[in-house]
């Protein structure tokens, strides 16, 4: 049986407000841990759209300002990375005010909580700020993608994260891929886990009036066929491959259309690709939805896409959120096989994997599905069997658990050799 923890994550990333698409897996790993009885302290950056109360569903918030002016309020929430790429100008002037303050809230909320646990997410900057708080905690950090990669662009970044691994107890990551980059960086691999991320099984799930609500919402008609994908407009998501896909299967199936949900960087080019393929308009861009509208259109469509792409500078998800919302939602998926997708979806059976990059991949993958029906039905009907036997959040909470017993075992057996 586990012991009781009082647990302080730091994060630079949640949902700011219920329903919003930032961070959104950091709540369900958040709330399920507090719901398997231990004590939870969120340490989080403020942000204007910041509607958190100080208790929720037993996660308790600590919201820590640093900006000393407006525009530098750039600091977490998917703010300080141009089109995940490159990080902003104002990231660099935010950085000393928004890590010290950070730094200043762990220590004062784990003092508060009487804290036994740290659980830092994101290498960079959560696990360097909690592997430097000084308060000889066991530490646990999380590896989630954009971390990974600034680590390996930014020789400061890649010294300050070697730091952070030796002085942590256990490492996660949601997918072998970042894993094994993190190794190759100087993480030990027998104390490195990896936990994929799970998914709400109650709200992502095959319904018929759900199915109605979402095709309403994504302006489909009775005899459309619909294609969704959603995500932030970054190099990374590989939307462009998919724009391309319909174009090449637009004289095949004329009652095709695409639905791209989100928004970011690339929202222009994006556009002007659909309108360069010559199919601006069956391409939708319905801009940033929530999360019960992501739910309705992968109900409502007939095929969901994910053609992530490890973009020109590395940069690579670690695992889409979409990808094992699609999968709960029993909408057949066609993905590619990059960061951790391959290892939440078997290749026919669950899903259909493709190469990334590969437009003339995408569309023969989408063609050959869109052909048969019954076969579209059999890979939604498996992947929900699979979410629900071993990808609910339920279970991502308990492996954590897990980890947390190993962190302090470990750094009790550090403190006795000491």
């Amino acid at each position: 049986m586990s012991r009781r923890h009082v647990v302080v994550m730091l994060t630079t990333s949640y949902p700011r407000f219920p329903g919003d698409t930032i961070g959104t897996f950091m709540e369900p790993i958040a709330k399920g841990i507090a719901a398997r009885g231990h004590a939870v302290h969120v340490v989080l950056p403020w942000h204007p759209r910041l509607a958190r109360g100080a208790v929720e569903d037993g996660v308790h918030f600590h919201p820590f300002r640093y900006a000393p002016h407006p525009d530098l309020n750039v600091f977490g929430y998917a703010a300080a990375l141009q089109a995940d790429v490159q990080l902003r100008h104002a990231a660099y002037l935010a950085a000393p005010f928004a890590i010290t303050a950070a730094w200043r809230a762990v220590r004062r909320v784990a003092a508060e909580a009487h804290a036994t646990m740290l659980h830092g997410h994101w290498i960079i900057p959560g696990g360097v700020i909690t592997a430097f708080s000084g308060l000889g905690l066991p530490l646990v950090v999380s590896l989630h993608g954009s971390d990974v990669f600034v680590a390996e662009r930014h020789a400061f970044a890649r010294t300050a994260a070697q730091s952070a691994l030796r002085r942590l107890d256990w490492l996660t990551a949601c997918s072998d891929d970042l894993r094994d980059r993190m190794i190759a960086i100087g993480a030990d691999a027998a104390r490195a886990a990896t936990i994929p991320y799970g998914v709400d099984a109650q709200r992502f799930r095959p319904d018929a009036a759900l199915r109605a609500e979402g095709r309403r919402l994504m302006g489909a008609g009775p005899g459309d066929l619909v294609l969704f994908t959603a995500g932030r407009f970054v190099r990374k998501k590989g939307f462009e491959y998919l724009i391309d896909a319909v174009g090449r299967l637009a004289p095949t199936w004329p009652s095709l259309r695409l639905v791209v949900g989100g928004g970011g960087d690339l929202d222009e080019e994006l556009r002007a690709r659909a309108r360069e393929r010559g199919v601006a308009d069956r391409v939708r861009f319905p801009g940033v939805l929530a999360q019960d509208e992501v739910a309705r259109c992968l109900a409502g469509a007939d095929l969901a896409v994910m053609p992530s792409v490890r973009d020109d500078a590395g940069n690579v998800d670690g695992l889409p959120n979409t990808v094992m919302e699609a999968l709960a939602s029993g909408t057949a998926l066609v993905a590619t096989r990059v960061g951790g997708i391959p290892a939440v979806i078997e290749h026919e059976r669950t899903g259909w994997l493709v190469a990334e990059r590969d437009a003339a991949a995408l569309a023969a993958a989408i063609d050959s599905l869109l052909a048969r029906p019954d076969a579209r039905a059999a890979l939604g009907s498996a992947a929900r069997a699979d979410v629900l036997r071993r990808r609910t959040w339920a279970s991502v909470a308990e492996a954590f658990e897990q980890v947390y017993d190993r962190a302090a075992g470990r750094a009790e057996g550090r403190r006795l050799t000491d």
